[in-house]
């Protein structure tokens, strides 16, 4: 069986398909989900139902995989660790997250970033220490 390679192309397919996922879901502008599903008279009309069940079945496969792989304490430390690297940038006067759009954009990139992270946690861990699966397994639990 040959192993499988991981390519970058992989690596930046994951990252554009979390930004999408949470930065499809809510902006700052109004080119948005939340916007467009919040903006109908019948919420029940056309295939609004179905772009509301494929919505939600993403974001749980998206809240799943984060914390199958990072799990609660993972998760936290990821984000605050996207939180503090916004809030050197806002140090540094790069953004200002008193302003609503570039807070906003701010967040859901986070968020985007830490989905995609949650995505390759396993493979990133495997390639810093050469382990897969870190679950326990029969012989640990007696």
């Amino acid at each position: 069986m040959t192993p499988k390679i991981l390519t970058h192309f992989q690596w930046w397919v994951t990252l554009i398909l979390a930004l999408a996922l949470a930065i499809g879901t809510w902006n700052p502008t109004e080119y948005n989900f939340i916007h467009y599903i919040s903006n109908v008279d019948n919420i029940l009309s056309g295939f609004k139902p179905f772009g509301i069940l494929i919505m939600l079945a993403l974001w749980l496969l998206a809240i799943k995989s984060v914390f199958q792989s990072l799990g609660l304490f993972g998760s936290t430390i990821t984000v605050i660790i996207i939180a503090s690297f916004i809030w050197g940038l806002q140090q540094y006067h790069i953004i200002n997250i008193k302003d609503f759009k570039q807070a906003g954009w701010a967040a859901t990139t986070g968020l985007g970033i830490l989905i995609w992270f949650g995505l390759n946690a396993s493979i990133i861990w495997k390639k810093l220490t050469g382990v897969y699966n870190t679950d326990d397994t029969s012989e640990d639990i007696d």
